[in-house]
């Protein structure tokens, strides 16, 4: 399997096992999570190798997001990038801790960011990919504070299969119940 990382993060795929077990070892996967989700298809789309089956987990969706908001993260993330990452990080852990994350952390550019907010899920890319028979997955939490997942899911359903899990956020993981 080829594994896309998100923003600002390295080797997290195991924090993904959960949807990414089964695919481990088989070369005819490509799978990325938020961020990587747009490189995964930006190499299905140009790769001539034979891929089977695309994983979209989270992945970043911004299209409806207002100019001002995608404004306003690009200047939080240039007057203090480790601030802005640290916020960041928190809202994509969300529900659960963010504690488990740091070990994968990796300052994410000003670049990257851009690219994940203006990126436009290109329909033709999509259509393109699912006509050569690659089956198009795409895991969503509905209780993610990154995107708004109802709308990704709406726009998704379009090109594969999309999944919302009610219980989880962003990193597809459900808050810890204290008690």
């Amino acid at each position: 399997m080829r594994y896309f990382s998100g923003f600002s993060l390295q080797n997290e795929s195991i924090l993904f096992d959960e949807f990414l077990k089964e695919y481990r070892g088989n070369p005819y996967v490509v799978a990325g999570f938020s961020y990587g989700a747009i490189k995964a298809l930006e190499y299905v789309y140009k790769t001539e190798e034979r891929v089977e089956r695309l994983l979209l987990l989270s992945p970043s969706y911004f299209l409806k997001s207002s100019k001002a908001f995608k404004k306003a993260q690009k200047l939080y993330f240039k007057k203090d990038p480790s601030h802005y990452l640290s916020g960041f990080l928190k809202n994509a852990a969300y529900p659960a801790e963010d504690s488990e994350l740091s070990s994968f952390l990796k300052m994410g550019t000003l670049k990257e960011l851009e690219e994940l907010l203006e990126y436009e899920w290109p329909e033709e890319k999509l259509r393109s990919v699912e006509s050569r028979g690659v089956k198009i997955e795409i895991y969503l939490g509905a209780k993610d504070k990154i995107i708004d997942a109802m709308e990704a899911h709406n726009f998704f359903k379009n090109f594969g299969q999309s999944y919302l899990f009610k219980p989880y956020g962003h990193m597809l993981k459900e808050g810890v119940v204290s008690g």
